[in-house]
């Protein structure tokens, strides 16, 4: 068996286990303009701002005003959904490790309760750190080394329990190839909500004032059907398109935007499931 085979073989353990999900792909094309302002006003002052940055930002508030689609589906037989308390984000790292070119996985704790500053130092950290430092990066190797059958239920096993599950994979996903020319793809992350980005170019925007070329970001929304339906999914992607078109570099922190409101959409609709929700801590 190869080393690169070996190297990807906790990437087949998951999409195993994904099989059992319910995916819907949404999309909605974002006015990047005042975010781009921030990013160059940062860069301006030495710094600098990742555009995963500012989806990991918006996805913890958004979330955070949605418990609904801060969820899981648990369960085969007895099926029910869990709701998390604390908005816990995934985000995809394209690592060269000794097995090749390979996707890792970190788990940002509580990105509704971070600022942009310090969720920028948690993805470079990732992004930039030794692949062993990763979190969850232990477990990675271990399951790498298993023989194939035992990883596939060791895998299963590690993320059957919901709050384990909120740890390894957490709550919401996050991917982004935008350092491509790839402007829109979908993907399911194990959580109910996925969020995936292309690149920004720019592009014809129709806006309060007219048509005008604007740089555009074309944000993918995958939810989990067994967790929420397509409206609520739908004022999820809403939000998060007001929220990050609210970013302006002229505004106190670049977000804090007075006629900014979350959680303005449709009612909490019910469990999809079929069985009973809880909530984790």
């Amino acid at each position: 068996m190869s080393a690169a085979d070996r190297g990807r073989r906790h990437t087949r353990y998951f999409l195993q286990w994904a099989r059992g999900a319910f995916p819907v792909h949404l999309g909605a094309d974002v006015d990047m303009s005042g975010i781009e302002a921030h990013r160059a006003a940062a860069r301006d002052l030495g710094g600098h701002r990742s555009v995963v940055s500012y989806l990991l930002y918006a996805a913890g508030r958004v979330l955070d005003a949605h418990p609904e689609a801060n969820a899981a589906a648990v369960g085969g037989p007895m099926p029910r959904t869990v709701r998390f308390r604390g908005v816990h984000a995934k985000l995809a790292l394209d690592r060269t490790t000794p097995h090749g070119r390979v996707v890792h996985t970190a788990v940002l704790r509580d990105v509704d309760r971070l600022g942009l500053e310090e969720i920028q130092q948690l993805v470079d950290r990732y992004r930039d750190g030794p692949v062993e430092r990763l979190p969850g990066a232990a477990g990675v190797r271990l399951l790498d080394r298993l023989p194939p059958p035992l990883g596939q239920l060791a895998f299963r096993a590690a993320v059957a329990g919901a709050r384990r599950r909120s740890e390894l994979l957490g709550t919401v996903s996050v991917s982004s190839l935008g350092h491509r020319r790839v402007d829109t793809f979908q993907s399911y992350g194990g959580t109910a909500v996925t969020l995936t980005a292309g690149r920004i170019a720019p592009a014809p925007f129709a806006g309060p004032a007219g048509t005008t070329t604007v740089p555009v970001l074309h944000l993918g929304l995958t939810f989990d059907h067994r967790v929420i339906d397509g409206a609520a999914a739908a004022d999820v992607l809403e939000e998060l398109v007001q929220l990050l078109e609210a970013c302006d570099a002229a505004l106190p922190g670049g977000w804090d935007d007075p006629r900014r409101s979350l959680g303005t959409g449709t009612a909490d609709p019910p469990d999809r499931t079929g069985g009973p929700v809880a909530v984790l801590p």
